[in-house]
């Protein structure tokens, strides 16, 4: 469902699976028809707003994925993102949260890049930022933004189109979160 909002053609769907069990409980129950209600809602959105708002998403986890894993603390902080300003629900924001994780998971060193030029091609100026800002807050949501994190904020940024300057003010603001910053204060005893 996920690649639908960033593919411009209409994909085809797979054949629907019969149930796998008919004695589901009411909580399978329940948890299916709130899915159900979501996508509902995601595919009630106008295509340019789903579009934008799943490279947006997969942005954000790239961010979360640029040391091969995704923690509880990033994944809050891209849930926390996508309902900044009231863009999407929190149901709607931890669907989409696990849409993008799981693409950029599978898919990510492929679509990488791709993705992200997409989200460059729909967006604006501003709201580029806002993501570029949101990757580096998902980036220190453990506390520290590691090396890898670091060379994929700057690839992340420099797909984007973000000027040298902009990006050294917004890497400044998280200056203390630096895994390598972390390091020299621990070397020098200046915690």
């Amino acid at each position: 469902m996920f690649d639908r909002f960033l593919k411009s053609k209409p994909q085809p769907t797979a054949e629907p699976t019969p149930a796998a069990s008919t004695s589901a409980t009411a909580t399978a129950a329940g948890d299916t028809a709130t899915v159900r209600r979501i996508v509902a809602k995601l595919e009630a959105l106008p295509p340019d707003q789903a579009r934008l708002l799943a490279a947006a998403a997969y942005t954000l986890a790239r961010a979360a994925n640029a040391d091969l894993q995704i923690s509880d603390e990033e994944t809050a902080a891209i849930e926390r993102e996508l309902m900044a300003r009231g863009v999407v629900d929190e149901a709607t924001a931890v669907l989409v949260t696990e849409m993008a994780k799981l693409q950029a998971k599978t898919v990510g060193g492929t679509e990488d890049y791709v993705v992200t030029r997409e989200f460059k091609a729909i967006s604006t100026p501003e709201l580029r930022l806002r993501v570029l800002r949101a990757c580096f807050a998902i980036g220190a949501a453990n506390g520290t933004i590691s090396a890898e994190e670091t060379a994929v904020l700057n690839q992340i940024a420099e797909e984007l189109d973000i000027e040298d300057d902009v990006l050294n003010e917004i890497r400044a603001e998280y200056h203390e979160q630096l895994s390598s910053v972390q390091a020299i204060r621990r070397v020098t005893g200046s915690v």
